[in-house]
This record gives structure tokens, sequence and C-alpha cells, in this order.
């Protein structure tokens, strides 16, 4: 009992010095452009309309004879991209952002369309200490905000699963708190059919742990990702998946007794 509770208050201690860090970073290493000096910013109609026209014209020949639709659209969003950055920046450390490209690898895929029909934005944290990423998808009738753990590697996806075993109540607390609820709802991720390998088929953790990503996201239509409040909408979807970025930063930091694993590194 004694080892237990000294673990929780390693882990409490863990999770008030990454809040601590991240407001840290808030107030020295922000950006300083917010998101209401990109008013004017937004998705623009003729965005959409690229990307849906492109959809029913997938082939080379259709977008080099609309390379100029193209181009207009991609510095819309590298545009938009900026304002997402600085704004997300105001609330939380970022390494860096990336406008992925249009251009598909068609090399061994089934699918030999040669573009995508989405405009894909990354966001990455910066240093080790801060778990989780964020993303902004752009398609037609389909854009959605997300972000979280997709596909982690098998030492950081069995670290997860193991505190997950050990005690479900944080992570199901954070599930059920109400802004989570509202704004993404549940945690996505492909799964297993049982018990992943050396786990008890029996595990309380068992919807979790079967899981293979740990995602989570929001969607939104086009009525309201070319809306004038897109931006503010985006930074504050981002914002409320912060209590979940802050607690799985926690568990990837540190081992099962709290301890830190980046002193070791």
């Amino acid at each position: 009992m004694s080892s237990s509770v000294d673990a929780i208050s390693k882990k409490s201690f863990v999770v008030q010095e990454e809040i601590w860090v991240s407001a840290v970073f808030s107030i020295f290493l922000s950006p300083i452009h917010s998101a209401s000096l990109f008013p004017s910013m937004k998705i623009q109609n003729t965005s959409l309309q690229f990307l849906s026209d492109l959809s029913d014209n997938n082939n080379r020949e259709w977008f080099q004879a609309n390379k100029g639709r193209y181009e207009a659209a991609q510095e819309n969003m590298k545009q938009f991209l900026k304002a997402v950055e600085s704004a997300l920046g105001e609330t939380d450390h970022l390494e860096g952002s990336t406008l992925f490209r249009i251009y598909k690898d068609v090399r061994f895929s089934k699918d030999k369309l040669p573009y995508k029909n989405n405009f894909g934005m990354g966001f990455t944290r910066a240093t080790k200490r801060l778990r989780g990423g964020y993303y902004l998808h752009i398609e037609p009738g389909a854009s959605f905000v997300g972000g979280g753990f997709w596909q982690p590697n098998a030492e950081d996806l069995k670290r997860i699963r193991d505190e997950f075993v050990m005690d479900d109540q944080p992570i199901r607390a954070i599930i059920a708190d109400a802004t989570f609820q509202q704004y993404f709802g549940a945690i996505h991720g492909d799964e297993l059919k049982t018990a992943p390998r050396g786990y008890d088929k029996d595990a309380p953790a068992l919807d979790l742990i079967r899981k293979k990503s740990f995602t989570i996201h929001r969607n939104f239509t086009d009525q309201e990702v070319t809306g004038e409040h897109f931006l503010q909408e985006v930074k504050k979807t981002f914002e409320a998946m912060r209590p979940y970025f802050d607690y799985m930063s926690m568990v990837l930091t540190t081992n099962l007794n709290g301890e830190s694993v980046l002193e070791r590194q």
C-alpha cells in the first residue's frame, strides 16, 4: 500500500511539473501573434470547391489544367496554417508545423489516383516532455480537427497499456469530463479482437488496451470550415485536448513507479 501511495504522489508531482513547464513555455516562448490578429483569416470557399472538383477529376491532365486553382488553394492553406500555429502557440510550445503534400505515393497502393482530395496540417509539440500531435484535416464533407497518439511505437504502446491496466481511473475521468465529451466524445483507434498478448482478457481496462491507436477528433461541416470563426474553433478544439495530452505525456515520460525516464536519457 505504501509503495502504491508513493507512486501516486510521484505521478502527481510529475503532472504538476508538466503543467508548470507548459505554463512557462506559454509565457516566454509563445509567438507574439494571437488569433485575434487574424480576424479575416479563413478557409476560402474556392479552396473547398477545388478539392471537390479534384475528387471528381483525379487525374494529371485535369490537375495541370487547373494548376492555378491548386496554387491559390495551397496558398490559402499555408496562410491558415501560420495563423493556427500562432494561435496554438499562445498556450502550448510547438516545434513546428507542416502542410502535407497533395501528391500521393502510389507505388505500393492499390489506389492509383495521383492526388489526395484533402489538405492536411500537422503541428508538432516541442521537447520530449510534451507528447501528442495536433492534426487539421480539410476535405469537403469530411473535415475534422484531431490529435492524439496514432500507431505509437511498441515501447510507447506497452507503456500506455501497462498504465491503463494498473489504474484506468485517471483516463476514464478525462474521457468522462464534460468538455471532453462536448468536443470529442471518445478515444478512437483500430482495435484487436481480444486482449493483447500477455494481458488478461478479463482486465477491467480491456476496452482501452485493445486499442492500437489513441486519437480524438471533432468533425466540422463545410459551412463551419469556411465560416468567420473557424480559426477560433480550431484553437479551442486543440486546447480542449490538453488535459488528455498532459496526462499521456506524464505516462510516456515516467515508469509505472512515477519515476521520470527522461533523466536516464
